[in-house]
Order: C-alpha cells, then sequence, then structure tokens
C-alpha cells in the first residue's frame, strides 16, 4: 500500500495506524461496558503515594459517564478532560488524515506560548482540585 502523506511506501505506517484506532476502539468499548468505579482498572500511582488527585484523575470514570450520556457526572469527574476532548479528537483525526492523504489541515497549537499556556492550565487545574474550597 502507498501512503501519500508523511511516510511514503511502507505499509508498516498503514499497520500501525490501524493497530492504533484498533486499540482506541478496544478502550471505547471497554470504557463503555465496565465502569472503572467498579475497580478493575490501573489505579494512579501519585494519588495512591500521596493522597491528592493528579489532572488526570478521574477521566476513565468521566470517560465512562460521557459514553453514557451522563454529561453532568462525567464534568464532575474531571472537567478538565471533558474540556479538551474535543481538541484531542481534532488532533487524531487531522494526524490520521495527513497520514493518509498527505493534506494538512489547521493545527490547534500555533505557538509555543500555546503548548506553555496549555501546561500552566494543567498544573493549575492539579493544584485546585486538591483544594478543598474548589472540590
Amino acid at each position: 500500500m502507498v501512503m501519500k502523506g508523511r511516510w511514503q511506501t511502507s505499509p508498516w505506517h498503514c499497520w500501525g495506524i490501524v493497530a492504533g484506532l484498533a486499540v482506541a476502539v478496544a478502550g471505547v468499548v471497554v470504557l463503555y461496558f465496565k465502569d472503572p468505579a467498579q475497580g478493575g482498572f490501573p489505579i494512579c500511582i501519585f494519588h495512591k503515594l500521596t493522597g491528592l488527585d493528579c489532572p488526570g484523575c478521574g477521566t476513565q470514570r468521566a470517560l465512562h459517564q460521557l459514553f453514557h450520556g451522563n454529561f453532568a457526572a462525567a464534568w464532575r469527574f474531571n472537567a478538565l478532560a471533558i474540556a479538551l476532548l474535543p481538541m484531542g479528537v481534532w488532533l487524531m483525526a487531522r494526524e490520521l488524515i495527513w497520514l493518509m492523504s498527505g493534506k494538512r489541515l489547521p493545527g490547534v497549537v500555533t505557538r509555543p506560548s500555546v503548548g506553555w499556556t496549555l501546561l500552566a492550565v494543567v498544573i493549575v487545574f492539579g493544584v485546585l482540585r486538591n483544594v478543598p474550597k474548589f472540590q
């Protein structure tokens, strides 16, 4: 198979894309049918060691709730993950389109300041979610 995008002529890259999509679909299916609140999923090492919630804590439970249409519950579990989800989906779709067709679509992070701002938001969110007033 010949690809027109970033990596040309290598079928291994195509299989990598297919494998990545299969893993993503499997993850969605597992999170849909199995509630992380019931256990059976990896635990957050940061939370286990410190007792504090990291910026990603609650993301599995939030995605499970979102897949079941419970937007408010998903937002309570991890508002930042839910807010950033559209950007993550756009970035993955953009990369997939680029790899498959060679067509470049507009990016989300166009300047380093955007990336640094996003990092600052994640850090502030991680701190504030552990302050009792904001819980």
